[in-house]
């Protein structure tokens, strides 16, 4: 497999204070199983579905306790250069790029608005064994309350095509890659209390999005928003006991047309 190309979604994984509480909601809410904690990276451990790895999980590194997040990272064939590219943009480095081992080099940055997101260069991990189906990552969505600054950002730090949707009721746009949707942008409205600060949320798949939500409730997960019918699947926003947010998608289910899409640049 080799490596994604520049700006892909490429990996994701969050850190838990309870990593076990952690295993045990997203193994029933996706079907995940674990493999073993790496303790030469801080119990870093990986989540698979069938048998492919999908994400990670981590306990929090002494004196970054805090509330827990996922975190999407995109692929970069030089995180040093990324980060430069980040700088110049308004962007914040929050980790200085890192080498992980043969596995790879990584850094952690905030866009102008707030976001945080991850940045991956492949060593011997290229990413996402799978994705787009049950079980794997699908989509991320940046929610923002100050949409014009992840919308210069991102194109001038990736190489990303613009799209806004027609319907100016909504301010959301896509962001494209090689012609291929690979990350939206939404403005945050005053559903959301000014407590809580711009964030990407990530979407794994499900093959069934009611089930999924009833599962996470079961687990002490707390249902945000939906389930909702799109015209790209079934979706509802969830929280999972540690506060982490995230999305599940149905996305063999799809109601209504595609949106009208225009070009940006």
């Amino acid at each position: 497999m080799a490596a994604p190309p520049e700006g892909t979604p490429c990996w994701a994984d969050a850190m838990f204070a309870d990593v076990e509480g952690a295993k045990s909601f997203y193994g029933h809410v996706l079907g995940w199983t674990f493999g073993e904690s790496a303790s030469e990276y801080g119990g870093y451990t990986q989540a698979y579905s069938d048998g492919k790895a999908v994400a990670a999980v981590v306990p929090p590194m002494p004196g970054s306790e805090g509330q827990s997040a996922w975190c999407l990272y995109f692929a970069s064939p030089d995180v040093t250069a990324t980060a430069g590219r980040i700088r110049d943009h308004g962007g914040q480095v929050v980790m200085e790029p890192m080498r992980v081992g043969e596995f790879g080099s990584m850094l952690l940055a905030r866009e102008p608005s707030g976001a945080v997101f991850g940045v991956w260069q492949a060593g011997t991990h290229e990413g996402f064994e799978k994705s787009g189906g049950p079980g794997a990552y699908c989509w991320a969505e940046v929610f923002t309350r100050d949409p014009g600054k992840p919308d210069a950002f991102f194109p001038a730090v990736f190489p990303f095509r613009v799209q806004r949707m027609a319907d100016d009721a909504i301010d959301y746009k896509i962001f494209q890659l090689g012609g291929d949707p690979v990350l939206g942008r939404m403005k945050m409205g005053d559903e959301f209390p000014p407590e809580i600060p711009p964030y990407i949320q990530v979407y794994f798949g499900v093959e069934d999005c009611d089930a999924a939500v009833a599962r996470a409730a079961e687990r002490d997960g707390i249902l945000r928003f939906g389930p909702m019918d799109t015209p790209f699947g079934r979706f509802a926003a969830l929280s999972d006991p540690q506060g982490a947010a995230f999305s599940v998608i149905d996305m063999g289910t799809k109601r209504g047309d595609l949106p009208t899409m225009v070009d940006e640049s």
